[in-house]
């Protein structure tokens, strides 16, 4: 759990109550701080102040998306307004909060905040395992996965690749093994959580 807030009173608070709750916390006084000592790639939730010296809150927000970090972020400010808060939660924080902010109400944010980041760190898994298979590919199990699941019948994949149909039936069969799959609507929906076909491409039949 990191605290980014530039008050030490608050942080040294916010500590004690988080540690209570069962969190490991670190403090930052500082959005430069946060970026010079905190590890970006480690599961956890940003408590994080608007208005700081230096790096604000909103830049830090948007210094760690231009770097690809996915950590959650919870808002929290004694300076909250309406532009503020939509501009944090436009950017893909999970909350903002105005301080005082009710012990149950926090500690309930940053539960759901972690929740949310842990389900999509384990979607985001599961796709790399994905796409990993599907690199194992052949170039030539590559093209026909490709037809495949877009609804191209086998000879016509044959005929556009310049193989016969049971070539094509028999590069289909490794294709269905290396991705570890036993349908054609399995082999669809991989490719479509990959971002490889849309739903306009899904194949009207199957095939034998």
């Amino acid at each position: 759990m990191h605290v980014v807030d530039d008050d030490a009173s608050w942080r040294t608070s916010v500590r004690r109550l988080l540690s209570a709750a069962g969190y490991q916390v670190v403090l930052y006084d500082s959005a430069e701080d946060f970026l010079a000592k905190a590890d970006l790639d480690a599961p956890g939730c940003i408590l994080l102040d608007v208005r700081m010296p230096g790096l604000t809150g909103l830049q830090l927000q948007n210094r760690l998306a231009g770097l690809g970090r996915r950590l959650p972020v919870v808002f929290i400010s004694g300076h909250g307004d309406i532009p503020t808060s939509v501009r944090a939660m436009k950017g893909g924080a999970d909350d903002f909060l105005t301080k005082p902010v009710d012990t149950d109400v926090l500690l309930d944010t940053i539960s759901r905040a972690i929740a949310r980041s842990r389900k999509e760190r384990e979607s985001r898994a599961r796709l790399d395992a994905l796409q990993v298979r599907v690199d194992a590919l052949t170039p030539t199990e590559r093209k026909v996965f490709t037809l495949v699941v877009r609804g191209r019948l086998n000879k016509h994949i044959a005929g556009e690749l310049g193989s016969t149909e049971r070539t094509i039936k028999w590069h289909r069969h490794n294709i269905m093994q290396k991705l570890q799959v036993d349908s054609l609507a399995e082999l669809v929906s991989m490719a479509e959580r990959l971002g490889l076909v849309g739903e306009h491409d899904r194949p009207s039949r199957d095939e034998d």
